[in-house]
Parts: C-alpha cells; structure tokens; sequence
C-alpha cells in the first residue's frame, strides 16, 4: 500500500515557520507561495519576532497559533532546526517539509543530527521532506510551498535540483506541459523517492511520473516502484558515467559501471532513462501531454509509418526512427494500394510515404494519407514530417511559404481538423509531427488534439519511441524478487566457489586441488587426459600464464606443474580435465553487488577477450532463463551463437539455463561482492562451467 503522504499533499492546515518580508529569505518566498490559496486552507505565518508578514499578524511561535497544524514548512538557521521540529511534532503536525540545509550534506555530525531528526519524526507518526530541499507543491490541492510557481498538468515532477525542475518547467510550457506535483526531495532523511513514486503513481491527476535524482537510496525498490506505478515514469540521473568506486577484481567489476546499472535497472522496470532536460521534456510530450483519443496507451509494435511532403525530410526522419529504435519496414501491397486511392502517380507509397507535392495541388491530401496509414493493421505508429504548418505560417506573417498561400492556408487548416477527426474514430495509435514551423496555427490544431510537435526530426523520433514502447516485451520484465539468503560463503576460493555453484546444478569439467607432485599424480589417475592445470589464488591467472591448456597425458601434466610452480610459486593449484573447446562458444556470466541496485548480473562474449570486446549486457539478477536467452541474442556478436562460416549452432537455452542458476547463487549471496565465471563453455549440447571465482565484501 505504501505510506500515507495525504498530511503531505492535502493538508487540513499549513504554517510556515521563519515566515519572512525579507526577499532574500526562502521564507519569504514560501509564505508568498502559501498565500496563493488562503481559502483552501488555514495559512499561519510563524515569525520569532511577531510583527507583519506580507501584511498578515505573524506568531511568534508555532505554540502561539493556539490551533493544531496539520503541515509545517520550516525554514529557519540550522542551530533552531531541531527545535522547531520538536514543538511542530508537539503541536500535532503530521507532515514537516524541511527547507533548512547544514545536515548530511555537510558530513558525519550533520548526517547524525539528520537521522535523530527522522526518527523523532517517524515516532511521532509523522513524515518529514528534506532536509536540504527546495519546497512541495500540488496544484490539484492548491498546496503551494515552494518558490515557484508550477503550470497545472499531469506531470509528477520528483527533483533533488530546483533549477532543472524550473528548465523542465520552461520547456514544457510550448508542449502544454504541465504539473500535478512537484516535490524538491532534498536529503530524503524520511520521505524518499520510493514514497513519493509510488504515492504519485496512486494519484488519479497524474498521468506520468519525472525523476531527476541524484541519489537514488535504495535503488532496487525505486525500480520496483517504477515498474509497479502503472503510469510511465522518465528519469534524468547525473554521474551516469563514473566507473564503480570500488576497486574492481574481475572482469565483471572492470566492466560494470555506474551508467550500465541504472541503464539495466530502467529496462528491466521499463523507465524511460533520458540523458538531458531537453530529452526529458521530449519523451514526457510523448507520454503527458494534452489528452487526446488514445492518449496514454502505450503499444508494444515498433513499426513506424514516415509520411513526409519532401525525399530529404522522409530519409532523415526514417534514419532518426530507427535510430531511436524503432523500425521503418515496406508497406505491403494492400496498404500500398490503398495509399494510391488517395495519392497521385508521383507519390511514393512505400516507406517513406512521399506526397512529392500533391499537398500543394491538394492539402487534404495529408488528412487522407494519415488515416490510411492510422487504419493500415501493418502500421503501430506515424511520423509525420516536413513542411506542414508551412502555407498557415505564411498567411500567419511567419514567412517561408509560397506566394498566394492563403488557398493553401485554408485548405492545411481543414487538412489539421480532419487529420484530428482521423485520431478520434481510428484505432488508438501514436501520431508524431516534425514541422518546419511548429508554432504555426495548423501545428496548434494537431498539438492541442494531443499529437506532440517538434521542430527538430530527432525530438520527433525520440518521443515516438517512448509512445510505442520501443522495447520487445522480454526487455522490460520488471524487477525480480531476490531469493531468500543462503549461509555465507565459507571458502571463497577457487573449489570452494565451484562447489557453491555445482550444488546449484552448475556443471564443471572434473577437477582436483593439489599442493605437490603426489597429489598431482593423484588427481591424474582419477580421470584421463588432456588435462588443463591451473595456478590458484592469482587474480588473473591466464594473464599471469597460470594455465595450460591440452596437456595431453600425466608426463605433459608433470612437466608443466614443475615449470609453473617454479615461475610463479602458487599455494596450490587445479588439475582439470579438458574440455571439448572445438564446437564452443566461451560466454562470461557476473554478477555485481551494487551498493543502490543490489545483485546485477552481467553475461556476454568471454574468454581472455572478454575486456577488450566489450559485447556484454547487463540485467538486474537473477536473471530468469527466458530473460537471459533475450540478453545473448542481443549482444552484437549473437549472429556466433545460430553458427556461422560451417560451425554449429550452439546452445543457447541450456547457456540461459545456467545463467539463471549464476545469477540466483549470487542474488542469494549478498556478502559476495563479485562472481563470476568465465569462461563458460556453451556448445551444440549443453553447457559446461570452464572457471570461477568469487570477490567477498
């Protein structure tokens, strides 16, 4: 159900503590805020020094108000901070918003002063934003405490920076983008981004969810919140970038960086991850902008329907489509027939749909062609591109249209009613428009009917993407539950690992540990050859020429030991036999404990290559069988797995089998921090476990 925010949002009462007539105090512009709506609700300004306030009686104290407060803003100097929490908790508040900063930003005594903080307030059965943040504000209950005002919308704006929420607000304003919430999170010592998600995704106003966050907290249950909201939730994150701070002992942990964890955990919880504001603003006119007839329902199909009025405009909107990752496919005969009812001979029907001038000749030629391509059952979406809106600027005073272009104007107008009469009576289907001149009055008829308008092809393919549902089904698969945790692992060494992993039905060739000459000698009568020996407890073995590979029989096995172990001097080491590499394909399968995201598993091309290929893909673990069959057979080298130039297909739902295995010993594991195997042999039957190791905590 998740906690009870509504003291938060709808408050029966307000007060602001640090109230102030100075225009350089938070406090004063919050007051200011507050007063927007002082019929909704009981507004208090509280001020230690009495007086006015934006010329109302200010109290002097929250006690002074001689009433309960439901909800208090306080911004006040840090050294009052605690106690103006305590009297507002004595006074009956059930919600704290807490501008003040000076807490965990500021280091270990801040952050122990901060955690006091929260918990006096969740004792008192109540919730507490910030420290360190900017304000709230809902424009469904007219709660406004923050500095700005927000446009009413149906965008949830979740934001740990007050200027970006500000650059979103401004540009949203051309798509009628607008806001339901907006919530500066601030230290999230209490209320976190999780809380509000899922607060935000039970509020029938809001139609889409924004994040820009910074700290995600306990990153796992953010993504299991956006995947459970029901409502598309879009996220801009800093630092994306920055490899793990933790000094990394695999592969696994050489190759995971912070950008693949969030990249892998919004897939699996199906968040659109953005990399810009102007990106973010992009996708949410996409997915919350004004209603219109199918408005919000988000297809799986990718296939995309180019109409354009101009070859140039067509080519580079099909290029920025599939870029975007959708798919731009020839239309079938029938649909094609259907396009040369209403299309002249010069058109070209097949995709890009091209009325080669006909919208000069004829503008409602546009209206037609876009509901023979709405109706078409082989078309999930439409992207409309080029010069319409053009003849309307023209007689509109915004130049580039041709001379005389008032026919022209009148006729793309009707051309936009009746394109928006299509979207009404057809099958719910995303329609996006690129135009040359996206202010112009025929552009304002699509936008406010709810089709989003762009001026640049790239924005337009971008939020089509994000309409559609770019991904196949297997790619956001939500967030899976971890397994319960097994005993800690004792031995963490290199057949202490095997063994963890062989009881979980992980298969590996035959081995022995050995220390000397007459346990090697053992180990060889127990199994024939070839055999393979390994140097143990060195990080990288092969890199370090630790293993030997096809040692055909014990005399080979014995020359070899005697070399190694005087080169390198290993405590111990593994005899093996070895495996059949002829027919193989060597995968690596990993998984990462991240401090945010908990257990995420890596698998890709493996071997001594592993890192210099770089064909990996990330998921959070563990990783169901079907869903890592999805994640090899979109690596960039999946074409190896089906056999090329004579080889065989190998495997891959045996591989898949024993990822899942991997990755649920690892998710169960939590005081592993990295394990991995690599390679792991997959061939035409089966699949066989080559070598392991395990980094602990």
């Amino acid at each position: 159900m998740g906690r009870d925010l509504t003291a938060l949002f709808d408050p029966r009462s307000v007060a602001v503590v640090g109230a102030s007539d100075d225009p350089a105090k938070y406090g004063h512009a919050v007051a200011a805020q507050a007063l927007r709506a002082p019929d909704r609700r009981p507004v208090h300004l509280v001020n230690r020094r009495g007086g006015t306030v934006l010329g109302r009686t200010a109290a002097t104290s929250l006690t002074a108000v001689g009433e309960p407060v439901d909800l208090v803003v306080i911004s006040v100097p840090g050294a009052g901070f605690e106690a103006a929490v305590d009297e507002a908790l004595a006074c009956g508040a059930k919600a704290i918003v807490a501008i003040t900063a000076g807490f965990a930003e500021a280091g270990p005594a801040g952050l122990a002063r901060q955690r006091a903080v929260a918990a006096r307030v969740r004792a008192a059965g109540a919730v507490l934003v910030g420290p360190n943040c900017l304000g709230i504000a809902d424009n469904t209950t007219e709660l406004y405490l923050a500095s700005d005002r927000f446009a009413p919308g149906g965008v949830a704006l979740l934001s740990q920076s007050g200027n970006l929420a500000l650059e979103l607000q401004l540009r949203g304003e051309p798509h009628g983008l607008g806001f339901s919430r907006f919530v500066s999170l601030g230290n999230q010592a209490d209320v976190t981004l999780v809380d509000l998600v899922e607060d935000c995704s039970r509020h029938e106003a809001t139609s889409a969810i924004a994040v820009y966050a910074e700290d995600f907290g306990d990153g796992r249950a953010f993504a299991a919140a956006a995947a459970a909201a029901g409502k598309p939730v879009v996220l801009l994150t800093a630092g994306r970038g920055t490899a793990s701070a933790r000094s990394a002992r695999s592969h696994t942990g050489a190759l995971t960086t912070s950008a693949d964890v969030v990249a892998a955990a919004c897939r699996d919880a199906g968040v659109e991850l953005v990399r810009t504001p102007r990106e973010m603003t992009v996708v949410l006119a996409g997915l919350a902008g004004p209603a219109r007839p199918g408005a919000g329902v988000r297809t799986r199909g990718r296939r995309t329907a180019v109409f354009t009025d101009g070859g140039g405009h067509g080519a580079v909107a099909a290029d920025a489509a599939e870029d975007a990752g959708l798919e731009v496919p020839q239309l079938g005969g029938p649909t094609q027939d259907r396009l040369r009812t209403v299309l002249w001979e010069q058109s070209s029907v097949a995709n890009p749909v091209d009325l080669a001038g006909m919208g000069e000749q004829r503008p409602l030629s546009y209206a037609d062609t876009v509901g023979a391509l709405l109706d078409a059952d082989e078309v999930d979406a439409v992207l409309m591109t080029g010069y319409f809106g053009g003849y309307a600027a023209s007689e509109g005073g915004l130049g580039g249209g041709p001379a005389g272009g008032s026919v022209l104007a009148e006729g793309e107008a009707r051309a936009a009613k009746e394109i928006v009469a299509h979207l009404a009576s057809a099958a719910p289907k995303p329609l996006v428009l690129q135009s040359m001149y996206p202010g112009s009055p025929s552009c304002r008829v699509l936008a406010e009917a709810g089709v989003p308008v762009f001026a640049a092809t790239e924005d337009a393919a971008r939020a089509l993407a994000a309409m559609t549902g770019r991904r196949s089904p297997v790619d956001a698969t939500g967030v899976p539950p971890l397994p319960n945790p097994a005993p800690p692992l004792s031995d963490p060494g290199y057949h202490g690992v095997r063994a963890l992993l062989d009881a979980a039905g992980v298969p590996f060739p035959a081995a022995r540990e050995i220390t000397d000459e007459a346990g090697l000698l053992a180990a060889a009568a127990e199994f024939d050859g070839p055999y393979v020996l390994k140097a143990l407890h060195l990080l990288h073995k092969s890199d370090a020429g630790g293993v030997a590979l096809r040692l055909a029989d014990r005399d080979a096995l014995l020359a070899a030991f005697r070399e190694m172990h005087a080169r390198l001097g290993a405590p111990a080491y593994s005899v093996e036999a070895m495996a059949d590499l002829t027919d193989g394909i060597e995968l690596i399968v990993g998984v990462n404990q991240d401090p945010r995201f908990g257990p995420i598993a890596l698998v890709g091309l493996g071997g001594v290559l592993t890192e210099s290929l770089r064909d990996v893909a990330f998921a959070l673990a563990p990783v169901p069988a079907r869903r890592a069959e999805a994640l090899l057979r979109g690596l960039r080298s999946a074409a190896l797995l089906d056999g090329v130039r004579g080889r065989p297909a190998v495997d891959v739902a045996a591989a898949a089998a024993v990822v899942e295995r991997i990755t649920t010993v690892a998710a169960a594991h939590p005081e592993i921090a990295e394990l991995e195997v690599n390679p792991l042999l997959v061939r035409p039957h089966g699949a066989l476990a080559l070598d392991a190791r395990a980094v602990l905590r």
